[in-house]
């Protein structure tokens, strides 16, 4: 007999009129919209409001609320009001109005998920700060030395796994991209541990399991109710211990920096340090990852871009006096990298129709926000303010037919186009995968010269086909999280170039 069935028919039907009674108090005695502030949509649904909605549509809920209401708006999302600021002509009066927001979601939602102390910690003083500024190894020389470093790794693996590769053989896209990817991006960055010689691959699986959750961790879901997943976060973490990290040669100076700051602070135990670690290089590939699969995705779904792609790569080779292929080694320079206009654009392109990254700050009192054009909304302490820049890059007057595909969009008479426009006025902020202002992914940089060296050796080392005539969907799980998973997995082929 169940629950509800062992209760007495008035217990139940009393239970009911309450139920009902907190329903009619949380829609009509909710918040009210005072003078001054933007449009407030109500929900139904206590707690969640418009979040089912946002999961499965964020971009189409978005845009059907900026048709009806305007440019700015209220809603109620898992028990928090977010204004949105849907056009991007007033996206930096956010940045003007700093002093009044502050981001509070990125170590409180790091320390959540990858179990280390807050940063903004009076324990630690100066910690957050001295992290931020360990920012500038993904910067000018540094990131050439990253880059390097990345292409000799990347065409080291190509050479170990696939010189012999003279026949085609058929694999599954992203496994491949998440393969070369993932252990190419540790290498770089932690180096190699000589004691052992198959650590990444136990990473990489391990990996996958903790990132498949990671989206629950995010939404504050206790690690105890999703299974195995705390103790694969443990056995990752037992990976990045001080005494382990001490023997891995050819550690990266942005990595050898943090460690050497956190021996600085007594007060952080060995497994907060290790915890760290292991969250930086979760950001260091759990976005890369996805958008090395996208870019690769719609190239060889559009032959026609793959072949414009690979005869500027060709190009290139052929100027340089480089040859490509299993005996011989290429470097690029940073300005090479960066005149591959249609590598680029081809790059941009799928990070416009992939990426799916939510900037929120929160309000820390009551304020008038100015807007361009002499407007202005009232804000209220304790809500949030947010941007979903994937509403810019479906928004047909900055994107031309937004929804589809289109290679060179990027490129203006040979050139790195950078000229889009809203209400006829060119915009600042067209292309935002990585975030926004302050909360702007710091290694977004490295993450595209990454894909980008990627494209390079891939389709200069090999041919290559898709197998399967079928259409990759986004999987909704990452919404507002970065860069969007494939909700499945599609074959293609690859063969050495003669």
């Amino acid at each position: 007999m169940g629950l509800i069935e062992g209760l007495p028919l008035h217990t139940y039907g009393l239970a009911v009129v309450a139920a009902l009674a907190l329903w009619a108090v949380y829609v009509f005695c909710g918040r009210k919209r005072r003078p001054g502030e933007p449009p407030l949509i109500k929900s139904w649904i206590p707690f969640l409001g418009e979040a089912l909605k946002f999961r499965n549509d964020s971009t189409g809920l978005l845009l059907s609320f900026k048709q009806k209401y305007g440019d700015n708006f209220t809603l109620y999302m898992t028990g928090k009001y977010i204004t949105f600021l849907m056009n991007p002509l007033q996206f930096g009066s956010i940045i003007r109005s700093n002093k009044h927001l502050e981001f509070e979601f990125s170590d409180q939602a790091g320390s959540k998920a990858f179990d280390f102390p807050p940063t903004v910690n009076e324990k630690f003083p100066e910690l957050n700060e001295h992290l931020h500024r360990m920012y500038q190894y993904l910067l000018g020389k540094p990131l050439d030395t990253l880059s390097d470093k990345m292409m000799k790794t990347l065409q080291d693996l190509l050479k170990e796994r696939f010189s012999q590769a003279t026949d085609w053989k058929m694999e599954k896209l992203h496994k491949f991209c998440f393969t070369l990817i993932f252990e190419a991006s540790f290498r770089t960055l932690y180096g190699s541990d000589p004691d052992s010689c198959n650590a990444v691959d136990v990473i990489g699986d391990k990996f996958i399991k903790f990132d498949a959750k990671f989206p629950l961790l995010a939404l504050k879901v206790p690690i105890a109710f999703l299974g195995s997943t705390k103790r694969i976060r443990k056995e990752l973490i037992d990976f990045f211990y001080p005494k382990k990290m001490s023997k891995c040669l050819e550690v990266s100076e942005v990595v050898q920096n943090r460690m050497d700051l956190f021996e600085m602070y007594k007060q952080l135990g060995e497994y907060d340090k290790a915890a760290h670690h292991f969250a930086f290089m979760w950001a260091s590939v759990a976005n890369t990852i996805p958008a090395t699969f996208w870019a690769m995705y719609y190239l060889l779904r559009h032959p026609e871009a793959l072949e414009v792609v690979r005869d500027e790569i060709d190009h290139l080779l052929q100027s340089t006096g480089q040859k490509m292929g299993p005996g011989y080694s290429v470097c690029l320079t940073r300005e090479q990298l960066d005149n591959l206009v249609y590598l680029e654009s081809a790059v941009n392109e799928s990070l416009r129709l992939c990426s799916s990254s939510l900037s929120v700050r929160s309000i820390k009192k009551d304020f008038m926000l100015k807007l361009e054009g002499n407007l202005e909304i009232s804000l209220r302490k304790g809500d949030w303010i947010a941007l979903f820049p994937a509403t810019v890059h479906m928004d047909p007057e900055v994107y031309e037919d937004p929804k589809n595909y289109k290679f060179d969009r990027y490129v203006e008479d040979g050139k790195r186009r950078t000229s889009f426009y809203k209400q006829g006025r060119k915009l600042k902020y067209f292309l935002m995968p990585f975030g926004f202002g302050s909360n702007i992914c710091p290694g977004r940089f490295f993450a595209v010269n990454e894909i980008k060296i990627f494209l390079f050796f891939l389709l200069s080392y090999f041919d290559v086909e898709i197998m399967e005539d079928k259409e990759v969907r986004s999987d909704k799980s990452r919404i507002g999280l970065g860069i969007k998973l494939p909700d499945s997995d599609v074959i293609f082929r690859y063969r050495v170039r003669s």
